[in-house]
């Protein structure tokens, strides 16, 4: 009885996927609310998610030539209005201070929203010569954009991010760091978040406030909405020339450089909870599972089970998996139940009979399957299961979404189509029509893929097509 008890706390997934949501975001102790409203507390249990996205993401942005730097969190309004496109497109979530020290400012300064504008100003007083050049810094920090709705984790009026921001000598170097930044994070997010993604250039609506392209990681959620989890931006010289970002070329001629960015955030940790969740709440990839192994000993009380459920601790955590022994004092079946709750990728059960046998009790969290082993292969069996975990979770989130892409040629074919599916369907390149599926659909053009081929005509208004779009409902 306690353990449908425990598990009724979690809304129907079926029925109210949103309620589903937040109900595993609290409950499971990933994040709360903070005191302002649209803000959210990371707690541990969700800040070391974080932490090992973190440290996977920045093992690759380093191997990929990028250096990690910090810039300030408050910039002067002015630098806003060197841009224009950019200003206009974030002036409604810039939170500004205009008094400090018992003062008020003799200039306001925005909580930065991005970082474009006081990275431009700094890269313009460095860099001098094409011998500075390229220049390839991340940032790991915390943003501010005051958004109207907000939810934990995939909308919030703060949240922690990383954004790349690089300069380059010609457009080509520069559109080529953009789309090796992409690819980068397509790897990250289907390597680590099991997360397949579809990659494509957004349309001139979707792209980023003073990019000149736009590229865009969209994930399908359980629901079949979409979920953007990454963008890598070619800003072309915007920035540069509203910053002065100039360099002494070869030729001794001073230049424009060309710049990109790139970011992702915290954002992700709901991708993956929208992804692969269920019924019983989380079900999180062992690459970023803060506990990657619980142990819960069984008849606790009895003598040598807890010992014996440390040992197994200890062998594991000395091959480098992320294992805890829960001893609390609490029945098993509540522990079981929690840990599931939490997303643990494989639970570990050992009683007095499994001791005698010399055997462990092992159940994977995303089939709920048990299956009997020798406590002296798991040291080996252990990192081999956890890695057919990972993959496994990737092939069945990529199934679920293949499953539910559908092509059409009509209007009717996206209205009707994009309630749980993503629909591909050519596209003019017209803004009436983009708005009229939003306005009719209450969809978006998520990503072009062209690649794929082009229709003859866009299925909203039957003109020659010029893309291949993926419409749908988004997050």
């Amino acid at each position: 009885m306690a353990e449908k008890q425990f598990v009724k706390e979690i809304a129907d997934i079926n029925e109210n996927f949103t309620q589903w949501y937040t109900d595993v975001v609290l409950k499971t102790q990933l994040v709360d609310y903070g005191p302002v409203k649209g803000t959210m507390v990371i707690r541990p249990y969700g800040y070391a998610i974080w932490e090992n996205i973190q440290k996977d993401m920045d093992r690759r942005f380093k191997e990929n030539g990028s250096k990690n730097a910090y810039f300030p969190l408050l910039i002067p309004m002015s630098f806003f209005t060197k841009e224009a496109e950019h200003v206009e497109g974030f002036a409604p979530e810039v939170a500004v201070v205009t008094h400090a020290g018992g003062a008020k400012l003799e200039e306001p300064l925005a909580i930065r929203p991005t970082s474009e504008t006081v990275i431009g100003t700094m890269y313009a007083k460095w860099i001098q010569s094409y011998r500075d050049l390229p220049v390839i810094m991340n940032q790991w920090c915390n943003v501010m954009r005051w958004e109207k709705t907000t939810r934990p984790f995939l909308r919030t009026s703060e949240f922690l991010w990383q954004e790349g921001h690089t300069v380059h000598a010609t457009e080509e170097e520069a559109m080529e760091e953009t789309i090796k930044m992409l690819n980068v994070y397509r790897e990250f997010m289907e390597e680590t978040l099991a997360l397949p993604v579809i990659c494509g250039r957004k349309t001139e609506k979707e792209k980023f406030a003073g990019a000149v392209a736009t590229f865009g990681l969209e994930a399908m959620m359980l629901d079949g909405k979409s979920l953007q989890s990454g963008t890598s931006h070619y800003l072309g010289q915007n920035f540069s020339k509203a910053f002065d970002i100039k360099f002494l070329d070869k030729d001794s001629t001073q230049k424009y450089g060309y710049t990109t960015s790139w970011g992702t955030s915290t954002r992700m940790i709901g991708a993956v909870i929208m992804a692969h969740g269920d019924q019983r709440g989380l079900v999180l990839p062992p690459k970023i599972a803060p506990i990657q192994v619980i142990i819960v000993p069984v008849a606790a009380h009895k003598g040598g089970v807890i010992e014996k459920a440390k040992e197994i601790e200890s062998m594991l955590v000395k091959a480098g998996i992320r294992a805890e022994t829960d001893t609390r004092d609490m029945s098993p079946g509540w522990k079981f139940n929690e840990w599931e709750m939490k997303g643990v990728p494989l639970r570990i059960e050992i009683g007095p009979r499994d001791i005698e046998n010399n055997q462990a009790v092992l159940v994977r969290r995303d089939k709920n399957e048990k299956q009997f082993e020798s406590i002296d292969a798991l040291e080996t069996l252990i990192p081999e299961l956890l890695d057919i975990i990972q993959k496994e979770m990737l092939v069945k989130s990529r199934a679920n979404r293949d499953a539910r892409i559908i092509e059409t040629d009509t209007l009717d074919g996206i209205i009707n189509g994009v309630d749980g599916k993503f629909v591909k369907a050519g596209w003019c390149g017209c803004r009436e029509c983009e708005d009229k599926v939003k306005e009719l659909a209450s969809a978006t053009a998520r990503v072009m893929v062209d690649e794929e081929g082009i229709p003859e005509k866009c299925a909203i208004c039957g003109k020659p097509a010029k893309h291949k779009v993926i419409f749908a409902r988004a997050y």
